[in-house]
């Protein structure tokens, strides 16, 4: 066992002693170690349950014969990070959250990993430690939070941030606000829509590194519970057979996830952490690039019109049948023979599952959409590559030409749609806002729920990225970002643009002369780092390669 080298022979005495100060036994000395990755904390809803889900998982291990060992990671909750400079933070904690689980588990020598996220960048950073450190892991994503109900319908945080639109556009009143805020987010999980945390959490059992039905099941349920208790079991077996992260997340594997996140149409974020999750993989003979999905995209239909593609939630889903009956309903389209953190093989797992409600999860013949529920879209306003969550686009929405509105922050852009200087019509660009030029390249849930609340037919583009939760023609991760002098640097207000998602394009209507030229003459931001970020901006790679740090 990996854990004797620090509690068996001579050697070990003095680690042996520290190890009974924390009260372990000379029975469970010669059991195996098991590190239980925690991120709980007491200000993300998502994560505020996880000390009850971190006991049932230690009673799982105790039971099936292993010592459990919890430790803490960070969590940041984007939703209370939106709109300031705490954003920038959010998605560069994904490293430090990676960084934290593989110290933690070297440094003590765990035998096997069982991984406890809940939102948006926490289980990518736990998949991506996972894959690094490859011991036997097993994941339990904390769930969905239930659904609110305001006048009879099913709201959830993005109804809040869209009311604030429509408050400042006149279209609901301030009292009406208040109602809705106290009502919309009941209680603790993730915000209750496919979002960028569930999103990841349906990620991560069609991986294969969670249980089936941990992604849909709520954190309230006492479902919750067991399935955290059996993971718990679990992770004996997996550490006997010597079933890693490798030998579950292989090539396949993440065409599976990918066909799956295609089929709901989940967030955007995806195509920066499926990617990054398989760079830690790359040594094993995994890729995972922009063109997987551009592939799959026209194999795969959208089946399920969740939330904010849809009207249904994620409870919904759940009492569809969740993902193992997503993963049978496209089965003709994956690979079925693939081992899970249960061990078994993907067939195996799904064989008894079924679609409980086709309004929910729809017949491929009989689909929301065709293709799939994200796009990647190039041209010369994108030459590396721009991606749309197309399934949360109106038809009359696909193509759309306009004028540039050209803004080089969050703040700017949201000051003038607030002051209504926004035109009906205006293609708005929100640049520098990329993974180094934000740094951090953070969420525009802000000005893309003010639009949308406000009613207006505009479009937005960004090197900034989008919250799970927005809808519309809104296009994120433009590559190469403006700070590196990609082309969107060089846009003018006015400079006509188009946007053709059916045909994946995404152009300036300039010529490559005009291009450079203004590019040759542009002075780039300047903007004074301290600590973490100015780290962090110096080693992110592009949105195309999954921001990474190398």
């Amino acid at each position: 066992m990996k854990s004797d080298k620090i509690k068996k022979g001579l050697h070990r005495a003095p680690h042996r002693s520290l190890l009974r100060a924390c009260g372990v036994t000379d029975d469970e000395m010669k059991k195996p170690f098991i590190g239980i990755a925690n991120s709980f904390t007491e200000i993300v809803p998502g994560h505020i349950h996880l000390k009850e889900v971190a006991e049932a998982v230690k009673l799982g291990v105790t039971e099936a014969g292993g010592v459990p060992f919890e430790f803490n990671t960070m969590a940041i909750c984007d939703g209370i990070a939106m709109n300031h400079d705490g954003m920038r933070y959010s998605l560069a904690s994904r490293e430090i959250i990676a960084d934290t689980v593989e110290s933690m588990v070297q440094a003590h020598s765990f035998d096997a990993l069982v991984l406890i996220p809940t939102c948006d960048k926490v289980v990518p950073g736990m998949l991506m430690a996972s894959a690094r450190l490859n011991i036997p892991s097993i994941f339990v994503t904390g769930g969905p939070m239930l659904p609110g109900n305001y006048k009879g319908k099913s709201v959830d945080l993005i109804t809040v941030y869209e009311a604030v639109g429509s408050v400042s556009s006149g279209l609901m009143s301030e009292d009406e606000l208040n109602e809705l805020e106290k009502c919309a987010c009941p209680g603790a999980g993730s915000c209750a829509g496919l979002f960028t945390a569930n999103t990841m959490a349906c990620v991560t059992e069609a991986l294969g590194m969670s249980l089936p039905y941990c992604a849909t099941t709520h954190a309230v349920t006492a479902k919750k519970m067991r399935l955290a208790r059996e993971s718990g079991s679990k992770i004996i077996e997996l550490l006997e057979k010597n079933i890693t992260p490798s030998a579950i997340m292989t090539q396949e594997a993440f065409e599976n996830a990918a066909a799956v996140d295609l089929a709901l149409g989940g967030s955007t974020n995806t195509i920066l952490h499926i990617p990054a999750i398989a760079s830690e993989l790359e040594d094993k003979g995994v890729k995972i690039e922009l063109e997987l999905f551009e592939r799959l995209e026209k194999q795969i239909p959208h089946i399920a019109a969740i939330s904010p593609s849809g009207p249904h939630s994620m409870l919904d889903l759940d009492k569809a049948g969740g993902i193992p009956a997503v993963l049978k309903n496209i089965e003709e389209k994956i690979n079925l023979e693939l081992i899970t953190c249960t061990g078994k093989t993907v067939n195996e797992n799904i064989n008894d599952a079924k679609v409980l409600d086709y309004s929910v999860i729809r017949p491929m013949d009989d689909s929301v959409h065709k293709e799939g529920g994200l796009a990647i879209l190039k041209g010369n306003l994108a030459p590396e590559g721009s991606v749309i969550k197309k399934a949360a686009v109106n038809l009359d929405m696909m193509v759309f030409e306009g004028p540039a509105r050209v803004f080089n922050s969050e703040e700017e852009c949201v000051t003038a749609i607030f002051n209504k200087e926004i035109n009906e019509g205006d293609v708005i660009v929100i640049r520098y806002e990329g993974p180094k030029g934000g740094p951090g390249m953070r969420e525009m849930l802000n000005p893309t729920s003010a639009i949308s609340g406000m009613g207006l037919s505009v479009a937005l583009i960004t090197d900034g990225r989008f919250s799970g939760g927005t809808r519309g023609p809104c296009i994120g991760h433009v590559c190469p970002e403006a700070m590196v002098k990609g082309p969107l640097a060089a846009l003018k207000d006015g400079d006509l643009i188009k946007i053709d998602i059916p045909n994946h394009k995404l152009d300036v209507m300039l010529s490559p002369e005009e291009i450079n030229e203004r590019l040759e003459k542009l002075i780039t931001p300047k903007k004074d780092l301290k600590g973490w970020l100015a780290r962090y901006r110096k080693l992110v790679k592009s949105a195309d390669k999954g921001a990474i740090l190398r």
